[in-house]
């Protein structure tokens, strides 16, 4: 096993030092609150022990690449109940291709635009997994190869501008079932079926399907509104966007248009470096900086399927790990894309289409940790 445990500081400063394997770059962690409290451990699985917290109090993790400098970054918000706690922070060993999203809470929405749709709500999700990048072409094409000789029947083919851009022309119940044949595929426990007690598993059937998910199960699944923003955000607290609260080119793909928004950087028009070659004008996965959790084209690209019903407000039914309202007529997609303005790009920004709608809509898997 390669990857271990770098080293540790306990003090005034606060302060994990974890590399994640000898190929990733070194992390340091610190963790702020309204006591004084003190890190004790921090184990090979990645969880941090500390102690002295005030209960029933939030703190702050933060991360940074270097010891020296401001360069710290919000990374994950803990609220604590007993003044002794454990938390996973890293995860040494993610599933290929996937980034670990750490338990904590945050805040949902923002009120920074006034969007009526998007009222802030504090909301604690638990650790997941989530895709690094949206779905490509090639792998859709993996999958769906392989799905369609096992049962399985999708409504559309998908389509994609190359085989690394990402994979678009595709319906909630497309991006659902490619799930689950990509779980069957890999040798996991799917996680959508068609009956409550959930024996069926989704294979086939479009518009007026009902779905039901076993959140439990091992299985790759659309994330939550709440998770998708919460990994958004990559710990950042209170920003526009995955990095801060303006925008530009040089930072995603999307239809610059900086008369509208104030935030816009632009320059005006589609991303010069993407649009060539006739549209749709994506760019290839990865071709920008990732977030705080290593995720990329969390912004523009293309929209990105989220599980729930489109509802307001969000957050529900519970603010513990909400899955949306339990009917509806639109699911929610996020994130922006390439021929769409910047307000579209907000962690926060909301959209909403009938299930069986295609265009520039893609999606990333999640997995339930």
């Amino acid at each position: 096993m390669t990857n271990r445990l770098f080293s540790l500081f306990i003090g005034l400063a606060l302060l994990a030092v974890v590399q994640q394997s000898p190929a990733q770059a070194t992390q340091f962690f610190r963790i702020s609150g309204p006591a004084a409290t003190s890190i004790t451990a921090f184990n090979p699985d990645g969880t941090m022990v500390w102690s002295n917290a005030l209960a029933n109090t939030n703190y702050n993790v933060q991360t940074a690449s270097l010891v020296a400098g401001t360069n710290w970054v919000d990374y994950v918000q803990l609220p604590v109940a007993n003044s002794v706690n454990t938390n996973k922070l890293v995860a040494f060993n993610p599933p290929a291709g996937m980034a670990f999203i750490p338990t904590g809470s945050f805040k949902m929405g923002d009120p920074l635009d006034g969007e009526s749709d998007a009222i802030p709500v504090n909301v604690m999700v638990s650790a997941f997994y989530m895709d690094v990048y949206l779905v490509t072409l090639s792998q859709w094409q993996g999958v769906y190869n392989w799905a369609m000789p096992n049962g399985y029947v999708f409504a559309n083919a998908g389509s994609g501008k190359a085989a690394n851009h990402p994979v678009y022309l595709v319906d909630w119940f497309d991006a659902v079932k490619w799930c689950n044949a990509r779980s069957q595929q890999a040798g996991l426990t799917p996680v959508y079926y068609t009956d409550k007690a959930l024996t069926q598993v989704y294979t086939s059937g479009d518009n007026g399907t009902l779905v039901f998910v076993n959140w439990a199960n091992n299985g790759c699944r659309l994330p939550t509104e709440a998770e998708w923003e919460k990994a958004a955000r990559g710990g950042l607290i209170g920003h526009r966007f995955p990095w801060g609260d303006t925008i530009s080119e040089s930072q995603a793909n999307y239809y610059g248009d900086p008369p509208v928004d104030s935030y816009d950087l632009g320059p005006l028009g589609f991303n010069a470096s993407f649009a060539t070659g006739g549209t749709p004008y994506t760019s290839p996965v990865g071709s920008f900086a990732p977030n705080g959790y290593g995720l990329y084209d969390m912004a523009g690209n293309v929209f990105e399927w989220c599980w729930d019903w489109y509802g307001t407000p969000y957050g529900q039914p519970m603010t513990t790990n909400p899955t949306g309202s339990g009917s509806g007529i639109y699911r929610v997609f996020r994130g922006g894309n390439w021929n769409m303005a910047a307000g579209n790009d907000r962690c926060s920004g909301r959209s909403a289409n009938y299930p069986y709608a295609t265009g520039n809509f893609g999606f990333r898997c999640a997995r339930t940790f």
